[in-house]
């Protein structure tokens, strides 16, 4: 095992434990041992397969670990609350996609689908 091997997985046990969104600058604050170029790698690497998902765009991007994800139905909850990401699986997320597509033709990243409100726990009491 190579000592880049070792750093790899020592930001994933970290980055996996996290709850709520991270960006890489807290990443290598909590790492600090850790090199920047490294985390941008196996960030980037963790998002491509699917197991990290990218919140904002890049000058601003926030990351939240969700782990692979074999489904083909999904989207996610993001509650503005609490910053808790929920993983929805299911058919209604196809159905999403195609209406967006054919009513104002733009084609979806089903993977990075984010619906932005509150979760249960943080909207009680709310109607």
């Amino acid at each position: 095992m190579t000592y880049n091997t070792k750093q790899k997985d020592i930001i994933l046990e970290k980055i996996s434990k996290l709850e709520k969104d991270f960006t890489i600058k807290e990443v290598h604050n909590m790492l600090p041992d850790v090199g920047l170029t490294t985390i941008y790698r196996l960030v980037n690497k963790l998002e491509k397969d699917g197991c990290i998902t990218k919140i904002g765009n890049d000058n601003e991007a926030t990351y939240h670990y969700t782990g692979k994800c074999e489904c083909g139905n999904h989207f996610y909850l993001k509650c503005n609350k609490c910053g808790m990401l929920y993983h929805v699986d299911c058919d209604y997320a196809d159905k999403l996609s195609k209406h967006i597509l054919e009513d104002h033709g733009f084609v979806t990243s089903k993977e990075h689908i984010i619906i932005n409100g509150e979760c249960k726990t943080c909207s009680k009491g709310v109607k």
